[in-house]
């Protein structure tokens, strides 16, 4: 078994239930669409993926492993760009790329390959020596996404990762995203945004809590638009 599979996942916030029985599942080499509006729980859900909370119902797998059972050897297993900035604007992008390398325990030539393979991939490698601070947000968010492929991960998370960019700079992150699943990698990225979605995506929609449902984008959609579709299911804007 690989990719991600959540089975059964709850949390509440005191009375407030912010999700609730969430099931499904993302294939190795898949990229799926979490899709939902603003409070839906999109945030939460990651948070428990990443072990920032603990489910008291469910289970998650990643890449084989149980997150529960085995966080250690899950969350190795992950990459991650979360919804808020966490690059150190003070070094540049070779030095924020470095710490994390040595998190993950490598160093030397072997870090220097995986952070060269990594910008290579970004087109981030003419970048290396820029304080992040200088960087526009499109670059500074192809630096977290290439942070977050240095391990190699299997599985990689995004949350919300074209928020503040521009149109141009949320189609090249999204589109350097889905080309990650080329090398084998299963993809999650978390948006509220219906244009992210392409027509081949896995997509699952997520509202106050609950899976409305799951499937392939286009069939969803059927015979609307998709953010037609959105808002019919949801009431919110798309």
């Amino acid at each position: 078994m690989s990719g991600l599979r959540v089975e059964n996942l709850s949390y509440r916030y005191g009375p407030k239930t912010a999700l609730d029985d969430v099931s499904f599942r993302v294939e190795a080499g898949q990229f799926c669409v979490l899709l939902g509006p603003n409070g839906a729980g999109k945030s939460t859900l990651f948070s428990l993926l990443t072990r920032l909370l603990v489910p008291p119902e469910g289970r998650v797998f990643i890449a084989g492993y149980e997150l529960g059972r085995s966080p250690r050897a899950a969350l190795a297993r992950l990459g991650i760009v979360f919804q808020q900035s966490t690059l150190d604007l003070d070094l540049t992008v070779a030095q924020n790329l470095r710490y994390f390398a040595a998190l993950h325990g490598l160093s030397g030539r072997a870090a220097r390959m995986r952070i060269d393979a990594a910008l290579d991939q970004l087109d981030m490698r003419e970048r290396a020596g820029e304080k992040t601070r200088a960087l526009n947000g499109g670059h500074r968010r192809r630096a977290e996404l290439a942070r977050a492929l240095i391990h190699d991960p299997e599985v990689l998370l995004l949350d919300e990762p074209t928020v503040g960019l521009d149109a141009a700079a949320r189609r090249s992150i999204t589109n350097h995203a889905h080309g990650l699943t080329e090398s084998g990698k299963t993809v999650l990225w978390a948006t509220h945004l219906t244009d992210e979605v392409y027509p081949g995506d896995r997509l699952v929609i997520l509202h106050q809590a609950r899976i409305l449902a799951e499937g392939g984008a286009a069939e969803i959609a059927g015979d609307m638009p998709l953010a037609e579709r959105f808002l019919t299911m949801t009431g919110a804007d798309a």
